[in-house]
């Protein structure tokens, strides 16, 4: 068996091709365009008890678009999103698509120092962003970029009746900021915008190869790199996913927690324009009742979330009393879900229901899923997608291919493989390789292919630890842990070992759930090691345990390594 011989194929669904039409001749703003004109008065977003209709947003759109190009905008230049999951973000993500210029989500949890160094590395001339984050992040920084030449100020609440907007800021439930002149910069209202700017825009000229959206990594080995995604990009992985997971136009409802600005929220975000199908807007994804409610209210039939999420919902008593039998797929991704996460999850929403996918910002995002229709495989992020080549290297020799069976690294070659990193191309030569004519993306990520041609995720190559010469794969010893009752989340991570120069110590940081909290962490530790020498190799057993009352995640709801090293 070889990987390209792509035996994955004989597992796919019986509608899926091993490769499907991505069209040429069009770019992902006509995807858009079409979308969000077929049904104008369909709900394109649910927000706080508001809904905006598609021809709502395709107007709104149309002024902020206009504001663009008036202002010299279009292709080439980019507009920084520095918002979280609300109306405008997709108003100004439609608005840059249909103006032709390029868009990059910011997180709102930046602190000003990474807010300057995201619009310098990207060139943003344009920002739109909430009047607390103008006041508390940009203001510390105006001075630091000098290409920035637009503001656009939003409120959370701009959407809302004029009652619940006073009554919100009187209860402070509403975060509000000043909004003070920078010298040399044009501020505005996005209010004041969408009145003063007819919806007139013009269609620019643009091709597959134009950038569409500059992404950024979440820097964990150095300073985020953006990653460049053109048109053709989008188009591409949007055909891939369409033929696998055929979504029906204007029937279905999305609801993620997802923040728009990370590629998976945006993709997420993007898709349900381009299906013309609503979604539900989440600006705090830790507002697991805010989500109950959603789903109540609006018969969401279409969940994606990270597994911490999934976890926080569980853990929800309004959650497990919801009927869903509405809902036909939780997808979960970016992170790894256990198998004892899953099961728990399936015996809530319904059996089958879970669909791992497995993808990255450079893949625009998706890269293999789990059958949409046939059986998952509980544990393996499933499937190489059509059009997707997929090999798994030795990771300390990228050039030597490693027995289907065996951990490697992988790399992947498909048309949704990015343009390049924005300004980095020693960082984009050592990560895509021109191999016999074709363009292969080394992932970082260590995985192995089953029998059946399904993928498992083992590791980031950066969180694998060296144990005196042996690899351990922290996936495979926190997916022992989990078995462990008490275990809510946990986080293998490497220490130096000082007795052994180039070794480390395996070390296991542990939150536990409520019920366990009280009990008698001593006895905690010695139930856990036991559990770990019955289940696992001697240099794979942690040496150190650490209870933590809160794992430290990222922005996007992934445990964050990178700090807790």
């Amino acid at each position: 068996m070889r990987y390209e011989d792509r035996p994955w194929l004989a597992n796919y669904d019986d509608t899926v091709l091993p490769d499907v039409a991505i069209p040429k001749d069009i770019t992902f703003a006509d995807l858009l365009e079409k979308g969000v004109s077929a049904f104008p008065e369909r709900p394109a977003m649910h927000f706080m008890g508001v809904a905006v209709s598609f021809g709502q947003l395709k107007e709104m759109s149309a002024s902020i678009g206009a504001f663009m190009q008036e202002n010299g905008m279009g292709p080439g230049d980019v507009i920084g999103i520095h918002l979280p999951n609300i109306p405008q973000y997709l108003i100004t993500l439609l608005a840059s698509m249909r103006a032709g210029t390029a868009s990059t989500g910011v997180s709102a949890l930046l602190t000003p120092k990474e807010l300057a160094y995201q619009i310098n590395d990207s060139g943003a001339k344009a920002l739109v962003t909430l009047d607390f984050l103008y006041e508390q992040k940009l203001m510390p920084v105006s001075d630091q970029v000098p290409d920035l030449k637009f503001v656009l100020v939003a409120n959370v609440a701009d959407f809302l009746p004029s009652y619940k907007r006073i009554l919100g800021k009187l209860l402070k439930k509403v975060p509000t900021g000043r909004v003070m002149p920078i010298s040399g910069k044009k501020i505005m209202r996005f209010s004041d915008v969408l009145k003063k700017y007819p919806p007139r825009i013009e269609k620019p000229s643009l091709t597959q190869d134009d950038a569409a959206l500059i992404q950024y990594t979440g820097g964990t080995t150095g300073l985020p790199k953006g990653v460049v995604l053109t048109h053709g990009n989008l188009v591409a992985n949007y055909s891939q996913v369409n033929a696998w997971a055929d979504f029906t136009p204007g029937e279905d409802v999305f609801c993620s927690g997802f923040p728009f600005f990370h590629q998976a929220g945006q993709i997420f975000g993007l898709a349900a324009m381009v299906t013309s199908n609503s979604q539900c807007l989440i600006p705090d994804p830790r507002d697991t009742d805010l989500i109950c409610k959603m789903i109540e209210n609006h018969k969401a039939t279409v969940m994606a979330n990270v597994p911490t999420l999934y976890h926080m919902l569980m853990d929800n008593p309004k959650f497990k009393a919801l009927n869903f039998s509405n809902l036909r797929v939780c997808v979960s991704g970016a992170a790894p879900f256990s198998e004892k996460g899953i099961n728990a999850m399936e015996e809530i929403v319904g059996k089958g229901k879970v669909l791992e996918v497995y993808g990255m910002t450079e893949t625009s995002p998706l890269i293999t899923g789990n059958p949409y229709k046939g059986q998952s495989r509980i544990g393996s992020v499933g499937l190489p997608l059509p059009n997707t080549k997929v090999r798994v290297v030795d990771t300390e020799d990228r050039n030597k291919e490693v027995p289907p069976g065996q951990e490697g690294e992988l790399a992947v070659s498909g048309p949704q493989v990015m343009a390049r990193y924005h300004n980095k191309p020693e960082e984009t030569d050592h990560a895509v390789w021109n191999i016999d004519g074709e363009r292969w993306l080394f992932t970082g990520d260590v995985v192995r292919m089953d029998e059946d041609g399904f993928f498992f995720i083992v590791d980031r190559a950066k969180d694998m630890l060296n144990v005196g010469g042996y690899k351990v794969f922290s996936r495979e010893v926190e997916e022992g842990l989990y078995k462990i009752e008490e275990v809510e989340f946990c986080a293998i991570v490497g220490e130096k070992n000082p007795d052994r120069p180039g070794s480390e110590i395996v070390k296991a940081v542990i939150q536990l759930k409520e019920s366990a909290k009280s009990k008698d962490p001593k006895e905690l530790e010695q139930k856990i090691l036991a559990f770990c020498k019955k289940t696992m190799s001697p240099y794979k057993i942690p040496k150190k345990i650490e209870f933590t009352n809160a794992m430290p995640l990222t922005a996007v709801g992934k445990v964050d390594k990178k700090q807790l090293r």
